[in-house]
């Protein structure tokens, strides 16, 4: 949503102004600038990306329209799963998780958690790391290693749609220049015209010039910021993750593990100590 009304403010800033000084909105619509410009920008995002990239750009481009998945809420029901998950392991051991971990989707745990169960990379990554625990005697300082790595490439990979479309941002200007230019030696080829239309044919050519700078700074460049701090939520997410279970493999209590975890979250997104405390109670009584 956010996203659809910065757009309507920029067209609305631009456009509305340009009448407001007595323009001519009509001289700003031309499809072949706009035909060329566009053209030009996705033929160099394929030839400077591979499938992979063009398709994970074509992928997070829609996430912008939608509201953050990571709310206040999510993260209360990843720390209550995660508490409970602890829980069990310190009152009855290790083996005890091993049906939940095996069979996410079959355990009356992660079942009491639809926020968390429904996202496959969370549910992956916390299973992953349980079975770890359970099956592989690892220390804590080679999982959190493990675990760091996992997460820096999950987020390399979050941001490759980033910076692919920051490359075309950074294009477009220029290819509205080649826009003006083409229409600047239409021009030129029609010297012979009358001075009126002449006029009109140089003020199409500067459009190209216009498209160019505001698809750029307007529109594509803040498309890929907004990737960029999906990338950053989803990050985070894992870093909860991560810490909680670090908590608890160097031997913290279940309720100090979670309070780790809360205490790395956005301040936005992050839970008061008695709100999520009442959260878990709630949830253990399921």
């Amino acid at each position: 949503m956010l996203v659809l009304i910065g757009a309507l403010i920029v067209i609305g800033a631009v456009f509305g102004g340009f009448a407001l000084g007595g323009g001519h909105l009509a001289a700003l619509l031309q499809p072949i600038e706009l035909l060329m410009i566009a053209g030009a920008a996705s033929g160099a995002f394929v030839i400077g990306n591979n499938s992979k990239t063009i398709r994970s750009t074509l992928s997070a481009i829609p996430t912008i329209f939608k509201s953050s998945h990571y709310t206040k809420t999510v993260y209360m029901e990843l720390l209550a799963l995660l508490y409970e998950i602890l829980n069990k392991i310190k009152k009855e051991g290790l083996m005890a998780i091993e049906q939940d971990v095996d069979a996410p989707n079959e355990s009356a745990i992660f079942a009491k958690y639809p926020l968390i169960l429904n996202d496959h990379h969370a549910v992956t990554f916390i299973t992953d790391y349980l079975r770890m625990m359970v099956s592989i005697k690892l220390n804590a300082f080679e999982i959190e290693n493990l675990m760091d790595n996992e997460i820096e490439t999950h987020h390399h990979e979050g941001e490759v749609p980033v910076h692919a479309i920051a490359k075309i941002g950074d294009g477009l200007p220029a290819f509205g220049i080649v826009a003006a230019v083409m229409g600047v030696v239409h021009t030129m080829e029609s010297v012979g015209l009358p001075p009126a239309e002449l006029g009109n044919l140089i003020a199409h050519a500067l459009v190209g010039t216009f498209l160019g700078i505001l698809l750029a700074y307007g529109f594509v460049s803040p498309l890929s910021s907004a990737i960029e701090y999906k990338v950053h939520e989803s990050t985070k997410f894992f870093q909860c993750i991560k810490v909680t279970l670090l908590a608890s493999l160097n031997g913290y209590a279940p309720q100090i593990a979670v309070e780790f975890g809360r205490k790395v979250l956005f301040s936005t997104e992050r839970p008061s100590f008695s709100e999520l405390e009442e959260h878990v109670q709630r949830s253990k009584g399921r």
